[in-house]
């Protein structure tokens, strides 16, 4: 049975993570997906000591969030997190809106970037991918999408599939999962609440309790390469209700 993953990311506004790890564990999750706030500036004995916490709750993390700054600057230290906590997947979460390209030639360009930041990270034996937001799915001028020409440029960069917020950018994720299933290494597995719904939750809700058609969309996503299934809810109100709501819709699908 596939298993889902917790992103931590979820629970910032609810410390500390050591609280939140024996919640996560407690609720049956087996999975956490880190990300650059909690490890990105630990020296090596902090990241041992956060890996014993993770050991001590049976919590594994096989994938984390990297911020680019840290994968070009700090290679080396991007390396101790992945070694040390256990990650085998590594994953580029965002690029803000000042740095966006404007264009098709933009966007692969930036795609020939992240695939030769990825370069140092698959000779070590990691899998290198992009994540996507919102923004990845806006036309551009000459009416393909930034995804499109991310993934051309990088054309040996796995892909960490966030289906809600492909949806939230116009997209239609069974087109892009039938179009680019074999470059799919993990997925963000979230819920998007009904409108005018959970707007103090900025519209997302717990999985199952949405819009996202997940029952469909698991049996299309398990013909990927996808192994990890994470967890995401972007601004939850309630972290106890997220974690058990979530996991027992997931059984089901």
């Amino acid at each position: 049975m596939t298993e889902l993953g917790f992103q931590l990311y979820c629970a910032r506004n609810f410390p500390p993570l050591s609280d939140v790890l024996k919640k996560v564990a407690q609720a049956g999750y087996r999975e956490v997906e880190g990300y650059g706030g909690i490890y990105a500036t630990l020296d090596e004995a902090s990241l041992k000591a956060l890996r014993s916490e993770l050991d001590s709750n049976g919590l594994t993390m096989p994938t984390g969030h990297f911020g680019l700054d840290l994968l070009e600057r700090e290679p080396e230290q991007a390396l101790l997190i992945a070694k040390t906590l256990g990650i085998e997947g590594i994953y580029c979460p965002h690029l803000a809106a000042d740095l966006r390209p404007g264009d098709a030639q933009g966007w692969f360009a930036f795609g020939q970037r992240l695939a030769e930041v990825a370069k140092r990270y698959q000779d070590a034996g990691y899998t290198f991918g992009w994540h996507n937001h919102d923004f990845e799915f806006k036309p551009l001028p000459d009416g393909s999408t930034p995804q499109e020409q991310i993934l051309a440029g990088g054309s040996d960069l796995a892909w960490e599939m966030d289906v809600a917020w492909v949806i939230r950018g116009g997209g239609d994720p069974m087109s892009w999962i039938e179009s680019y299933g074999k470059r799919i290494t993990a997925v963000h597995v979230k819920d998007i609440a009904t409108a005018g719904e959970n707007l103090d939750e900025d519209g997302w809700t717990d999985l199952g309790h949405g819009t996202v058609a997940w029952k469909d969309l698991m049996t299309a996503l398990r013909r990927t390469p996808a192994r990890h299934f994470v967890l995401e809810h972007d601004n939850p109100k309630d972290l106890d209700r997220l974690l058990t709501r979530s996991i027992a819709s997931f059984q089901t699908y």
